[in-house]
């Protein structure tokens, strides 16, 4: 069986990007894999230093012994300034090649404005610095206040179908690269 872990790259109580990942790790469940998702609002991690040990953050441990043993990710992140959120990229910073090489990514980004790939494109490059695979499916949700109902449903139906073709790319894709069943 697949597994996969979602990481979520926002703080907000109210997280436009928590609502995305859940949206894709139902999908992706419904499709038979595993998934666990890290809310990054519920860790206390430290900012990385470069160093290897972060003694006193158990969840930094808990964090690297997930995705190690995980097939492949979900990364969703909030767009701040036109790129990755910071948090996001220092939870990925306080891991290694040895915790992301041979992963598989779906990669997703929630903006306030009109979509763009800014973050995705530099979700992009960080994972295959780390010798990891990005799928070729994105999402990007632009003008997130509107594109979720208050039970956070998504509203539009062509959104949906992406999330749909998203959940079966990452589930095929990192069974093949993979070799899991």
């Amino acid at each position: 069986m697949v597994k996969i872990v979602g990481i979520n790259g926002s703080l907000r109580a109210e997280s436009y990007s928590y609502q995305a990942l859940y949206l894709a790790a139902q999908r992706v469940e419904a499709l038979g894999a595993e998934v666990e998702i890290l809310d990054l609002r519920q860790m206390q991690l430290p900012f990385c230093n470069g160093g290897e040990e972060y003694a006193g953050y158990p969840d930094v441990k808990r964090m690297r012994d997930t995705v190690s043993s995980a097939d492949g990710l979900i990364l969703a992140t909030p767009e701040y300034h036109g790129s990755v959120s910071g948090v996001l990229k220092n939870a990925l910073d306080l891991m290694s090649f040895d915790h992301l090489s041979g992963k598989v990514a779906g990669l997703i980004s929630v903006l306030g404005g009109q979509p763009n790939s800014n973050a995705l494109n530099d979700l992009r490059l960080i994972i295959r610095w780390v010798h990891g695979w990005c799928i070729p499916e994105q999402i990007a949700i632009g003008q997130a206040w509107k594109a979720f109902s208050p039970e956070g449903k998504l509203l539009d139906e062509k959104l949906c179908q992406r999330f749909d073709q998203f959940a079966q790319s990452l589930v095929e894709n990192t069974s093949k690269l993979r070799g899991v069943n």
